[in-house]
């Protein structure tokens, strides 16, 4: 009995100093925001995921990391590391190197793990790409390789909290020429993509990546306006350690099908997941996962020289939904011309064309539900094109989280960029800190404040680091007592005469967590 008691009490002790080093190396302010009891402290660990950029032979890809200043130093004073390691890829022709029409240079499966989708390819070298050695300033390198890898990433110590990478591809010509920009992803579990397509003017592949060293298993399912399509061949998807697996969504149903949703489910493991698009009229991008659904959801950032907006959503639950949907413009919300209302039938997917919506002006969706009261889950996402005929290109905006604490927006290079931020509960004026870093080859960090009023939505041209060289990271901080805000940014970079843009929502970074005080309570002793 004396020693089980010792054994507890110990325990506890240990907890209680483990707690106690924690709140000295959280931030600064960051504890009088927690609820009682728990401590506000930035991560030590976090992990991202960059798919493989193009196969395109006339594509350049640029890669930029970045993580904020501000956070605490280890208990041990070292400042931290980031960086990405290429990632094994999965062929469908045994081995052969698509693009190139090379086999494997190493010979055989190279992982040497076999998939349902064909064999293990192990990347032809290890270099870690974009290192980061110290907050503040991004990091950028290149590539024009059609067969890039995924990337694999890890950041610990200081530059763990709001470590954020980017990948921007500019293809010159053909099917998928354009600007494809992609924030790189967090692993998880369970992914929604409203917005993909299985028609025959339109390539769908989804990406999925495993950053663990045991293998995942994944399912996909397609659901259009009927609901799930037919077919199977995404179940029971193996995808071993390290290492991506394309996957194009038409071959997931016989059915081809303009507007669809896909959920993505990891099953054993986890994945990242990206959907990479490419239409033969429009050009490509990215379209990455929305936010997990939620009775109300927030599309910012549209252009305001879009040429054609196309909603897509779906209730993947088991009830209706019924939703208003408003946009926030620069004087205040506004509803679409014969959309008072959307109804979206449980588990399929709704699509409507809302074409030149903002005529002129910045705009961001907000969809709320009809009844106040209902808890009824959405999920949605925008297509965005700019141009006109041949001179086209597509985006996309997937709903997104609020800003609580920072978000970060990196690969701003010159005048390109438009920061977007809305507020979207009227009477909730946002006030938002804005500040460019220094840039990847030398300047000044420079911050603004910029105030939006609530119900609206702004467009700004973001502060430019004096003396700028390379590019520049962008970070959002709302101030203290500032109304709930949502944020995105577009970059514009035309090609031979196409307005080539993508634009990415910027999510909290999730660079804290509230973690539990402990402490001794020798009542646990007694019954």
């Amino acid at each position: 009995m004396k020693r089980t008691m010792m054994s507890l009490i110990g325990v506890t002790v240990a907890l209680a100093a483990v707690s106690g080093v924690a709140a000295v190396t959280g931030p600064a302010g960051g504890a009088p925001d927690a609820p009682r009891g728990s401590t506000r402290l930035p991560v030590q660990r976090s992990a991202l995921l960059c798919p493989a950029p193009t196969s395109s032979e006339v594509g350049d890809t640029t890669y930029t990391a970045f993580a904020p200043k501000g956070a605490a130093a280890g208990a041990d004073g070292r400042e931290g590391t980031a960086q990405l390691l290429p990632a094994g890829t999965v062929r469908e022709d045994g081995g052969a190197d698509k693009g190139k029409g090379k086999k494997n240079p190493k010979g055989g499966k190279g992982g040497g793990a076999d998939s349902a989708a064909g064999q293990t390819i192990a990347p032809r070298d290890t270099k870690p790409v974009a290192p980061l050695r110290q907050a503040g300033r991004p990091v950028t390198a290149t590539t024009d390789r059609p067969d890039a890898p995924a990337l694999v990433g890890t950041a610990d110590g200081a530059l763990a909290p709001g470590w954020t990478v980017q990948q921007t591809t500019a293809v010159a010509a053909g099917a998928g020429r354009g600007l494809l920009g992609l924030g790189c992803t967090t692993p998880d579990t369970t992914f929604w993509f409203p917005g993909v397509s299985t028609a025959t003017d339109r390539q769908d592949y989804v990406h999925l990546t495993n950053p663990d060293s045991t293998p995942a298993v994944v399912d996909l399912e397609l659901r259009g306006k009927d609901g799930a399509l037919g077919g199977s061949a995404g179940e029971d998807l193996s995808v071993p350690p390290h290492t991506t697996v394309p996957v194009l969504l038409s071959t997931l149903t016989s059915a081809p099908t303009t507007n669809a949703s896909l959920h993505v489910v990891a099953r054993e493991g986890r994945v990242g997941a990206a959907v990479q698009a490419s239409d033969g009229k429009l050009g490509s991008d990215w379209l990455p996962a929305a936010a997990d659904p939620s009775p109300s959801v927030v599309l910012p950032g549209i252009p305001k020289d879009a040429t054609s907006v196309r909603l897509v959503a779906l209730a993947p639950g088991e009830s209706d939904a019924d939703l208003k949907v408003q946009l926030a413009t620069p004087t205040g919300m506004i509803t679409p011309a014969g959309l008072e209302n959307l109804h979206l039938k449980s588990g399929m997917t709704t699509a409507v064309d809302l074409k030149d919506l903002t005529k002129g002006e910045a705009g961001s969706l907000v969809l709320t539900p009809s009844d106040s009261g209902s808890k009824v889950p959405v999920a949605a996402a925008v297509r965005v094109t700019r141009g006109k005929g041949a001179k086209q290109d597509m985006a996309f905006i997937p709903a997104t989280r609020p800003v609580e604490k920072r978000a970060t927006a990196v690969d701003n290079r010159g005048k390109d960029s438009t920061l977007s931020l809305v507020a979207p509960e009227k009477g909730k004026d946002a006030k938002v800190k804005v500040t460019a870093s220094a840039g990847s080859g030398g300047g000044t960090p420079v911050t603004k404040t910029y105030t939006v009023k609530g119900g609206t939505s702004a467009d700004i041209a973001p502060p430019r680091p004096p003396g700028l060289k390379g590019s520049y990271a962008l970070t959002v901080e709302p101030e203290s007592g500032s109304g709930p805000v949502y944020a995105a940014r577009m970059l514009a970079r035309p090609q031979g005469g196409v307005p080539a843009f993508t634009v990415q929502t910027l999510p909290d970074d999730r660079g804290s967590v509230l973690v539990p005080t402990a402490g001794q309570d020798l009542s646990v002793l007694t019954n």
